[in-house]
């Protein structure tokens, strides 16, 4: 069903399109065309062409948007699409040229503050849509003058179904580099781990990764803990995190006299040093000959 160009229907309130009760007098509806719309800046939502996009093609199809989308100027010209992301898609799938949108002047927060909480509520967001999301709105709120940290959590919490705690673990997963946040989407790191690894500086945290990459380990809480608690006593550094990542639990105790270890190393190393490179080279062996290679047969 196509719209026609520039077509405009009066709108008495909100309700008639959300469902919100909140009065929006004398705004309009305006069909512009999809060539004219740019994505919302950071925009942290997926629009993914599944099987629910699939079923909104078919609507559009079949009844047209229903529901309009919230567009504001922007600064390239056309307009910047706030609200109905997946929409738009639906209508560039359908092989619709325009979309009814309203046009609305609004500042950078109040748009975030929108974008948002007209997302939010769905049920497949992931753990780093939601991260990001949240982390956005509560960055909004602050520059609009909400009262704390607490506040704010709670209040973006209430508006979303969440409790101001979990606004806050998810604020700091935004913290974690991409790929440890992509672990926490598949599921291989739990949320409270990679809370946890989001307080890792962003060096230490490439060590994490490359870690992970090296060893097909992920860490556990106990593991993150300690991570986390190195890092903060500044004492953190690659070989640890290798050391602290492949220890496990039952395991055969080893003990090599110090006295002849450091006949392999400059009088001036540390211990910190001396443990850096001997779990450097280690793990250099295991991926070279222990994944292969009987220890047994190995010098």
């Amino acid at each position: 069903m196509k719209s026609k160009s520039a077509g405009k229907v009066k709108l008495t309130s909100f309700d008639d399109l959300f469902g919100t009760g909140e009065a929006a007098a004398g705004e309009t509806v305006t069909s512009v065309p999809l060539s004219q719309l740019h994505t919302f800046k950071d925009h942290p939502f997926r629009v993914l062409d599944d099987e629910k996009m699939q079923e909104t093609v078919e609507s559009v199809k079949r009844y047209g948007v229903l529901m309009p989308g919230i567009v504001r100027l922007h600064p390239a010209g056309g307009y910047e699409v706030i609200a109905g992301h997946r929409r738009w898609r639906a209508c560039e799938l359908a092989g619709l040229t325009e979309m009814p949108v309203i046009i609305r002047e609004m500042d950078d927060d109040t748009a975030v503050v929108l974008m948002v909480d007209t997302n939010i509520q769905r049920e497949d967001i992931l753990p780093s849509e939601k991260a990001k999301a949240y982390r956005m709105k509560y960055e909004a709120m602050k520059h609009q003058g909400s009262k704390g940290e607490k506040y704010t959590a709670d209040a973006i919490g209430e508006a979303a179904g969440d409790s101001g705690r979990t606004v806050q673990r998810y604020i700091r997963l935004s913290e974690l580099a991409e790929e440890l946040l992509g672990y926490v989407d598949e599921n291989k790191i739990p949320m409270v781990v990679g809370e946890k690894l989001s307080y890792l500086k962003t060096e230490e945290q490439a060590w994490v990764v490359d870690a992970i990459g090296n060893s097909g380990i992920f860490p556990s809480k106990a593991q993150a803990e300690q991570l986390k608690a190195g890092s903060e006593a500044g004492e953190l550094t690659e070989g640890k995190v290798y050391a602290v990542l492949v220890r496990k639990e039952e395991s055969v105790n080893v003990t090599i006299s110090a006295k002849k270890i450091r006949n392999y190393f400059p009088v001036e190393y540390s211990k910190e040093q001396i443990e850096d490179v001997i779990y450097t080279l280690l793990e250099e062996w295991k991926q070279k000959e222990g994944g292969t290679t009987d220890a047994g047969t190995t010098v």
